[in-house]
């Protein structure tokens, strides 16, 4: 059994791998003034509440698109497991062939959901991740992963819409009754809600059209399980999609 924890901007995924069983998936939230003692504590009480004793645990890996939190999330995690843990980065075998322009930019959350996606989906596909940005990144049928797109997050939309105008307050992302709102609130929730999903169907069809070749579209994300049931497009949901990647990749480095 391992430990795989992704940090995100917004979230930090945490998740026990038993061989092929994902034994839980929790979200922490990503504070950068944490300490280590603090992140620590977070890690063993999400462990405790689900009857997992550290020594039952024989290694870590961790991913982060936000470089000020991984090494302290990494001490933190090796003062619970008392045992060095993996940060997929440069050196780590991921057996996934980047075709960008400068590979080492590519977020290496965005390289763990292709890892996985190739491990156990039909290719050619695209993959949707939705959290403080949306991503929808392309491996195409040789298992090559070949780019994407980045947009702004539901969350960042609704907010920096809230921020820059005088009279429209904050809002839950849900979505409203109808999608023709008769009040400002049910008219920004349509407008955040249905708008990043047309958004994520528009783009699909146009991936689709300059492929030339009908996707496998998997989705996930800490916001994805409200949106993805709204679009237009047959999307997997697959809310552990993540830590499968990051066993895979532990397993080829050791």
């Amino acid at each position: 059994m391992i430990l795989a924890v992704d940090i995100g901007n917004t979230n930090i995924v945490v998740g026990c791998i038993d061989g092929d069983k994902i034994c839980f998936v929790e979200r922490l939230s990503t504070v950068s003034t944490r300490t280590e003692l603090e992140y620590a504590i977070s890690f063993k009480n999400v462990l405790e509440l689900y009857d997992i004793h550290f020594s039952r645990l024989e290694g870590g890996i961790i991913s982060s698109v936000v470089p000020p939190v991984t090494n302290i999330v990494k001490r933190s995690v090796e003062k619970v497991l008392g045992k060095e843990v993996m940060v997929v980065g440069p050196g780590v075998k991921t057996g996934l062939n980047i075709i960008m322009d400068n590979p080492r930019e590519v977020g290496s959350d965005r390289i763990v959901n292709a890892v996985a996606v190739v491990h156990e989906y039909p290719v050619p596909a695209a993959i949707i991740d939705m959290g403080t940005a949306t991503t929808i990144c392309v491996v195409d049928e040789k298992k090559n992963y070949i780019g994407g797109a980045i947009i702004p997050g539901m969350r960042i939309a609704a907010d920096t819409l809230t921020a820059r105008t005088a009279q429209l307050p904050k809002i839950s992302l849900e979505p409203p009754a109808r999608l023709i709102g008769k009040n400002t609130i049910d008219c920004m929730k349509s407008g955040v809600f249905y708008g990043n999903a047309a958004l994520i169907d528009g783009m699909l069809d146009r991936m689709e059209e300059e492929m030339g070749q009908k996707l496998t579209i998997v989705a996930t994300g800490g916001l994805a399980k409200a949106l993805i049931p709204h679009c237009r497009h047959d999307i997997i949901l697959d809310d552990a999609l993540l830590l499968k990647g990051l066993k895979i990749i532990y397993d080829k480095n050791h």
